[in-house]
Order: C-alpha cells, then structure tokens, then sequence
C-alpha cells in the first residue's frame, strides 16, 4: 500500500526521469512507453466459463529502458487492439501472490490509451485523469562550464 504523505501526485516525473506516474488518492500507477512484442493468446474454459489473456511487453523511453510485461484480459484485448510500435499509457495494476512456497507477481493493466488516437483519450498521452494538472514545460538546462570537479 502507498503512504499518500510519502508520494505528491507525480513525483517523480516532473523531473522527466521516470515513465512511472503514482497517483496516490486510488493508488493507481501509469506505465508509459512503446510496445515492442504481442506475446501469441493465450485462452482457455475455467469453471466460470471460457477466458482468454494477451501478454505484451511495453519498453519505457528514458536513459536507461526497461522493458515491463504487462497483460490484458478478455474483451479490452480486441478493445485496445494494440500492435508493436504503439505508444501507450498503460494503466496497471500489480500484485503478487504465493504458491508452493514460490512468488508469483502480475502486472494486469486495466486501462490503455493510445498516443495521438482521440477516441482513446487525449491527444497528449495522457492516462485521461483530469484530476491532475498538466506538468508545466522543463524548464531549459543551464550548463556551467567552471565545472571544478575532477572527473
């Protein structure tokens, strides 16, 4: 559980260092990024009827990228419709649980838009939440060229 007094709404982002936005009054986590891979779908008939999931592996755009496999389950797959190369932000939710001894965590996304698709939501990217202002513009790099440290 997040400690709302610990996290301001997007922390981290405002500083353009993270793809993870938190939002803290419904603990909510925003991943954003390109999908690199639709892993093949997976289906089945469980006691409450059939089912089917899709995994997909959206790669983050910062310094270093991480890649985050995230999954979609039943209808929202032919929803979202989304192939490789689709910029997203993805909505997730994340738990974990134990069996036999040995952890398993699943990132399930419940909310994807699009970049640049209207219908989806917003043309920014963003998640659609319009409880939370637009960030305001960075503002430019000042470099300093007396720069004394040694390395």
């Amino acid at each position: 559980m997040i400690n709302p007094g610990q996290f301001s709404p997007d922390p981290i982002n405002r500083m353009g260092k993270s793809p993870f936005l938190w939002r803290t009054n419904n603990d909510i986590m925003d991943i954003k990024g390109k999908i690199v891979s639709c892993l093949p779908l997976a289906s089945g008939t469980s006691a409450k009827g059939p089912w089917k999931k899709q995994d997909y592996i959206l790669q983050t755009e910062e310094q270093f990228p991480k890649k985050i496999c995230f999954v979609v389950w039943g209808e929202k797959i032919d929803e979202y419709a989304l192939k490789d190369n689709d910029r997203v932000t993805a909505s997730v939710d994340i738990e974990s649980r134990e069996f036999n001894g040995r952890w398993y965590t699943d990132v399930k996304a419940w909310k994807v838009v699009k970049e640049g698709n209207p219908a989806n939501g917003s043309n920014d990217g963003n998640s659609g939440n319009d409880s939370f202002p637009p960030l305001p513009p960075e503002p430019p790099l000042e470099e300093d060229l007396t720069d004394d440290l040694p390395f």
